[in-house]
């Protein structure tokens, strides 16, 4: 068997009288087909990629027909927002794109640590995610470790975010990815990172044995929609200056890392290229104490709406104010609201932190054929 097509079919009372209807100006539907011509029992319909077969159910009453059909417009709304046919099917109309404010930040300073044992959820594709900031921030941002427990290939397919900002951090092991316009796929090795422009197409190919990452989102709930028809890679060569939404694809490699001034005293950062990628939407820093500094940490705060840290290896003891002292170790995280007073001491050899700083003010669009309510 080979299915060719697919309808949705609706009983009706009165053929004639919803062949009006759904032909009329306001629909837009075409007839395609009927059965017989002399006196209806049968009407094929077709518009807006979508087929409706109706079929006459003298019957029937007008509640036999519980669907709703939707239909996506762009421009100005009409004057009607819905309308119900002569057998009883509800006709919505919606706008073909929505956008998505992220909800304002309920700040607040939490951490999450990795011996505190959060549950381990399974998400897309098997992959296992661990919460890291479970007040969400009141939505406004998803932090996640994810592991890959299966090595070889992922069960993933092309797709997309509707996102204003993502951000993938490997921590350990090796993934093989591809992404649209980006060439060939390609291996993110520890240390390694990118962020995926609202809507670019990418997948996850294959994973080496004991891969985690770290996955940051704003906002927290976002649209992940699948791409049926885009074979990646789609070219061998890079574009380069392609943005999607203002953001370019931004690929950071551990072993070019340059590294410069951080805002605190007393570290060095690793620059990954974010804050340009992004015209100032975000900014990534990989942070490590300058050697010789001491154990002492320089207190600091930040303007940011969101600022997050995990910890990459090593351990340290982060003095906020107001909330005492907390030591921290590999895995663990930590979000500072706007204008709070923290330091960073007694760090170890081999302390590095993952600093996720975003400013705020994303707003993102949903694809034309999605509808969430």
């Amino acid at each position: 068997m080979a299915i060719e097509s697919a309808e949705v079919l609706l009983l009706s009372v009165d053929i004639a009288a919803d062949l009006d209807f759904w032909t009329s100006s306001a629909l837009g539907f075409r007839m395609d087909h009927v059965f017989p011509a002399d006196d209806p029992r049968v009407a094929c319909l077709s518009g807006h990629g979508l087929r409706l077969r109706l079929a006459k159910s003298p019957g029937a009453a007008p509640t036999s027909n519980p669907s709703t059909i939707r239909l996506l417009h762009s421009g100005k709304p009409p004057q009607q927002p819905s309308l119900i046919s002569p057998s009883g099917v509800h006709v919505e109309f919606h706008p073909s794109t929505l956008a998505f404010p992220s909800p304002p930040t309920q700040h607040s300073f939490s951490t999450r640590r990795l011996l505190d044992n959060a549950p381990w959820i399974i998400g897309r594709a098997g992959m296992h995610y661990r919460d890291l900031i479970p007040t969400r921030l009141g939505g406004s941002i998803i932090a996640s470790h994810i592991r890959i427990t299966d090595p070889g290939p992922v069960p993933d397919r092309v797709h997309f975010h509707t996102v204003g900002f993502q951000l993938i951090f490997v921590l350990k092991g090796w993934v093989r990815v591809v992404y649209e316009d980006q060439g060939p796929a390609f291996i993110m090795r520890g240390g390694d990172c990118v962020i995926q422009p609202p809507g670019i197409r990418h997948r996850v190919l294959e994973s080496g044995d004991g891969v985690e990452v770290v996955e940051v989102g704003v906002p927290a709930e976002h649209l992940t929609t699948i791409d049926h028809e885009m074979v990646l890679p789609n070219g061998s060569e890079v574009v380069g200056d392609r943005e999607w939404e203002g953001q370019r694809f931004v690929r950071s490699m551990a072993v070019d890392a340059v590294w410069g001034n951080w805002r605190v005293e007393g570290f060095e950062a690793r620059d990954t290229g974010v804050r340009a990628g992004t015209k100032g939407k975000a900014s990534v820093n990989v942070v490590r104490p300058v050697m010789g500094m001491g154990k002492g940490g320089a207190v600091s705060s930040h303007d940011a709406d969101i600022l997050f840290d995990f910890v990459l290896s090593g351990s340290c003891t982060l003095q906020v104010q107001d909330n005492g002292r907390h030591s921290l170790t590999e895995g663990d995280a930590y979000t500072l609201p706007p204008g709070y007073k923290a330091s960073l001491n007694d760090m170890s050899k081999d302390f590095t932190l993952l600093e996720v700083s975003l400013p705020g003010g994303f707003s993102t669009t949903a694809h034309p054929e999605v509808q969430l309510a």
